[in-house]
């Protein structure tokens, strides 16, 4: 890629910021407000629904590649079914902001979205397994990347409880996944992956502490959504489609909280699906730690992601796998370290 062609596509970029930015201000504007709660951090009403710049702005970029963009094309189908999939996505999160939809009337709108990518032949088809070789997925790649849509669309929402925390996060994601995609020449990729972090650059100004309005869930939800797609489309990578491993590895760190946190829930026998704020994040900021420190720290992990996500390109295909216990031991650190000041403090692990 010439310098010329990459300054294009930074003017590209910040064009859409500016088209998110005027969305969230008119979403300030007019606000679809969120009350607070002791189950909420924010202690005045705020508004919400800040991500509907973050998707206008990934329609519009969507649709100017597929017209223009002869570099960063996939099949029409494939290309066509992440445009669809994505104002599907954003469309029943946004009414999820507006009417507060029961968890299974939201799950079924995320499967229904996840379908939509999936119809239209993003679906991962093989994986290799360390020292055993490549396996053919079959049937069981479809269902596996319908429960990967759907799990990492709500690990993003689970997470979006703090100012600045999710939206950084995925700055950051989107600017290691995009740095990828031109070192693969994954042009597809490298073009989402600008288009996402420009919509979300847009916005994130407006929801650093304190935040003059969230993202609400469609802003959350299609984040994780479209990362997860992207994951998807990062398994074409390479033959054995280990690359699926890179979008988790630049989330793990959202990943870990949500499972850990679900995990948890389920063994002290509470409902999974209720709301609470006994999240690795929350539990960090109720024992004293600050929100922009909280955030900051989530930001670096991202970082250190991206950081571990260049070295996985270069290791060997037995030991690609391995590039997972790096961010496994900070997790557990971040847990202990949590577990020990949320102990200090007195707090329960118990949703009020």
């Amino acid at each position: 890629m010439t310098l010329h062609a990459f300054l294009q596509h930074l003017a590209f970029g910040a064009g859409l910021a500016v088209i998110s930015a005027l969305l969230v201000r008119l979403m300030i504007a007019r606000p679809i407000l969120d009350h607070p709660d002791h189950r909420k951090a924010h202690s005045r009403p705020t508004p919400k629904g800040g991500g509907v710049g973050i998707v206008c702005a990934f329609v519009v970029g969507m649709l100017v590649l597929y017209r223009v963009a002869d570099f960063a094309r996939m099949a029409d189908d494939r290309f066509i079914g992440v445009i669809l999939a994505a104002v599907a996505i954003g469309v029943v999160a946004l009414l999820d902001d507006m009417r507060d939809f029961r968890f299974v009337v939201k799950l079924a709108a995320q499967g229904l979205a996840a379908l939509v990518a999936v119809a239209s032949g993003l679906v991962m088809t093989q994986f290799a397994i360390p020292w055993y070789g490549v396996v053919e997925l079959g049937p069981l790649g479809t269902l596996a990347t319908l429960f990967w849509i759907i799990a990492c669309t709500n690990a993003l929402n689970f997470m979006d409880g703090l100012d600045g925390l999710v939206g950084g996060t995925v700055l950051v994601v989107c600017a290691g996944l995009g740095l990828i995609g031109v070192l693969q020449g994954a042009w597809f990729i490298y073009a989402a992956c600008l288009i996402l972090g420009a919509g979300v650059l847009g916005f994130l100004p407006f929801n650093l502490h304190p935040a003059r309005i969230f993202m609400g869930d469609v802003g959350s939800q299609f984040l994780g959504f479209m990362l997860a797609v992207l994951g998807v489309a990062a398994a074409r990578l390479d033959v054995a489609q280990l690359s699926f491993l890179l979008v988790p590895l630049l989330l793990f760190a959202v990943l870990f909280d949500t499972g850990f946190t679900l995990l948890r829930r389920a063994w002290m026998g509470e409902r999974v699906s209720a709301p609470h704020r006994t999240h690795l994040f929350q539990m960090a900021q109720r024992s004293g730690l600050s929100v922009r420190a909280v955030a900051a720290l989530h930001w670096g992990f991202a970082a250190f992601h991206v950081a571990l996500a260049l070295l996985f390109l270069r290791l060997a295909p037995g030991l690609k796998p391995l590039i997972i216990l790096p961010p496994l031991a900070v997790q557990l650190l971040w847990l202990a370290y949590v577990v020990a000041r949320a102990r200090r403090a007195g707090l329960s692990w118990k949703a009020a």
